[in-house]
């Protein structure tokens, strides 16, 4: 390899969390496929040297792609495919229309033979089938002469304000195995220390911060910035607010008087952040999960924090949709931690 900053595809890039922590990394990101067009305008107003394609990974091949975008040759690839629906039969993943995602990220690898490939994914795929899965994508990249390993890592262990797992398939070619870091911080970051510089209300794009940073982590966050954006309140009913200001900080539905506790019927109904602990893992936008002391849903600024976006990315499309986008990533400082 030479001197020039290492090349990086990312397949599946969603908006481009996983993308951001390599760039931030010092790596050079050149291709971010998807097949969602919001996620792929936010990548592409972001990563500013990198191509966003959107592609259908079901059906274009990695000679396809190639093709169409000139990328002959890659050092690194990363992405985390859908594998949710991965169908087993006896010992192995069988060839079912669910893991045809899994398998095109394995037909990248194979076709750009790239130094070192790191696949991300939900914490339970070790456990799927009693292991089989983990043991399948193992074997699968072995044959294509990688070096394997295989850890589920917590956000939170690594500067990340949210305790949020996932796992780390990491295979090197022609290397040493790649060990896993040890986890960087003593004390864990707080989901007010990442939001509590945010005001109650909508700010609009564009403005300028009234505050200053109240902790370390606002300081970093904030770097290179000097506006709010993203940052757009959900107006909730008379009722729902009325319910959630029954809830304490770090409380849920089993503070409620009991004749509440049915109003939603999941088991993390009205649950608040904890003040003073990492938030839980941020999903893709559902309203059960609110602020630790306002009576509303965290915005997508809040919530990109807690996923440790800087405040310099701005998300696009609707505000569903940049929900969706910020729920879906890999907190970028996650990345750039066990990198560095």
């Amino acid at each position: 390899m030479s001197n020039s900053k290492p090349t990086v595809i990312d397949l599946f890039c969603g908006c481009g969390g996983l993308s951001f922590g390599f760039i931030e990394a010092g790596y050079n990101v050149v291709l971010g496929i998807d097949h969602w067009k919001d996620a792929i305008a936010t990548f592409k107003n972001i990563h500013n040297n990198s191509k966003g394609l959107v592609a259908d990974l079901f059906t274009e091949t990695p000679k396809e792609i190639s093709t169409k975008t000139g990328i002959k040759k890659v050092d690194l690839i990363i992405g985390g495919p859908p594998c949710q629906g991965f169908s087993i039969a006896g010992k192995r993943i069988i060839d079912d229309e669910r893991n045809k995602l899994y398998k095109s990220f394995v037909d990248f690898v194979k076709f750009y033979k790239p130094s070192v490939f790191l696949m991300e994914n939900v914490p339970n795929i070790v456990s799927m089938g009693k292991g089989i899965v983990k043991e399948t994508i193992i074997k699968d990249f072995e044959k294509l002469g990688y070096k394997v390993v295989c850890k589920v890592l917590l956000a939170s262990e690594f500067g990340v304000p949210q305790n949020r797992k996932r796992a780390f398939f990491i295979g090197t070619k022609n290397k040493e195995e790649f060990i896993f870091p040890l986890p960087i911080n003593q004390k864990t970051v707080t989901s007010k220390e990442a939001i509590s510089d945010l005001t109650e209300n909508t700010i609009s794009d564009g403005t300028k911060y009234k505050t200053v940073p109240k902790s370390d982590y606002q300081k970093m966050i904030r770097k290179g910035s000097y506006s709010i954006f993203n940052h757009e309140i959900t107006n909730h009913s008379e009722q729902t607010v009325e319910i959630i200001s029954l809830v304490p900080d770090g409380g849920n539905y089993k503070n409620l008087p009991e004749h509440l506790h049915k109003t939603r019927n999941v088991n993390i109904a009205w649950t608040r952040l904890n003040s003073q602990k990492p938030s839980f893992t941020i999903d893709t936008g559902h309203r059960h999960h609110f602020h630790y002391k306002y009576n509303r849903v965290p915005t997508v600024r809040e919530s990109a924090r807690i996923q440790s976006f800087p405040d310099t990315f701005i998300f696009l499309g609707s505000k569903t949709s940049q929900y969706k986008q910020v729920g879906n990533a890999v907190p970028p400082l996650f990345v750039k931690v066990f990198l560095n």
